[in-house]
């Protein structure tokens, strides 16, 4: 399911929006550069939430002396 939302942009929010969905090389429309601007925040949100959970369990003693490699190589 889908549904639409109005942004209201200044001229110049606009002009750059319509110059990056123009490019032809990655979006196709606006509003596929702005589904795709609120994907990366999604993500680089997730991020930022497991590092303050990682910097909260060092604050709290829980850490290990294993690498981020190791945690892969385990599986």
């Amino acid at each position: 399911m889908s549904s639409s939302l109005n942004v209201q942009l200044t001229d110049a929010l606009r002009k750059y929006v319509d110059e990056r969905a123009s490019d032809g090389d990655v979006y196709a429309t606006p509003s596929e550069y702005i589904r795709d601007l609120i994907r990366q925040d999604m993500q680089d949100r997730a991020v930022a939430l497991n590092v303050l959970e990682g910097l909260a369990d060092l604050r709290q003693g829980r850490f290990s002396d294993k690498s981020i490699l190791d945690f892969r190589n385990e599986d």
